[in-house]
């Protein structure tokens, strides 16, 4: 039986709101990282370092900037939360060979993030393999007490499970027009997290490489705001 999904917390502008999770308090914060107060982890998806390099030798050019530019948001809610546990959800880069590629002040940067910390990676499907010369462990899923993390959601899992991959996004439609926002989706047994890396795209949460994976009566579309997030049903949302 899938948990009840009890009301959010919402909390002051520019701050997080809080649901429960498998039990626990769980922290979304507009950003778009998960935070468990109680064990002082910081969760974190799709990072997809590197993603510029890696279009650019198949020669399609973007401006190569998206590595640094997704390691300083990170670090800004590193500082902000100052977590004991950063769990990055899979696909951190875009490709099997993109830790090899950093630059020196890029490499140095990650190992800031790390220090004094515990750093856990787990696979995705564009970095099936250990980063190299990376702080940290490499899993292909983690179990912390009730929740099991991994990259990709598993149909028919049968506790709290938290995932990533599917960069999900909601559409509202208010007003005489659409509003469109990655998101935070879950129905309380299940949350899969927003892509974080400045390079990703979204697929709307309603398509159906998502279907089965929710009960759509306790679903709710944890929408990222500028500074709050706004919780909105599966009614709501077009698509």
């Amino acid at each position: 039986m899938r948990p009840a999904l009890k009301t959010p917390q919402m909390m002051q502008a520019g701050e997080a709101l809080t649901i429960d999770f498998g039990g626990e308090r769980v922290l979304l914060d507009p950003a778009g990282i998960a935070f468990f107060p109680d064990t002082r982890m910081l969760v974190v998806s799709d990072l997809h370092l590197e993603k510029g390099a890696s279009f650019a030798r198949r020669r399609i050019f973007l401006p190569p900037y998206d590595t640094p530019a997704t390691l300083a948001r990170l670090a800004a809610l590193v500082a902000k939360y100052e977590p004991a546990i950063i769990v990055s959800l899979g696909d951190s880069f875009h490709d099997d060979e993109a830790s090899e590629r950093l630059s020196a002040d890029t490499a140095n940067a990650i190992e800031a993030l790390c220090a004094g910390r515990t750093m856990i990676w787990v696979t995705g499907n564009h970095d099936p393999s250990p980063p190299a010369n990376m702080p940290g462990d490499s899993v292909d899923s983690l179990a912390a007490g009730a929740v099991t993390f991994r990259h990709i959601a598993q149909h028919g899992h049968p506790g709290c499970e938290v995932s990533g991959h599917y960069h999900p996004a909601a559409i509202l439609r208010g007003r005489g027009k659409t509003v469109r926002r990655s998101c935070f989706a879950s129905d309380g047994a299940r949350l899969i997290m927003p892509a974080f890396g400045v390079y990703t795209g979204g697929l709307n949460v309603r398509d159906r490489a998502l279907s089965g994976l929710f009960d759509l009566g306790a679903f709710r579309a944890y929408m990222q705001g500028t500074d709050r997030i706004y919780p909105i049903g599966w009614r709501d949302l077009i698509g």
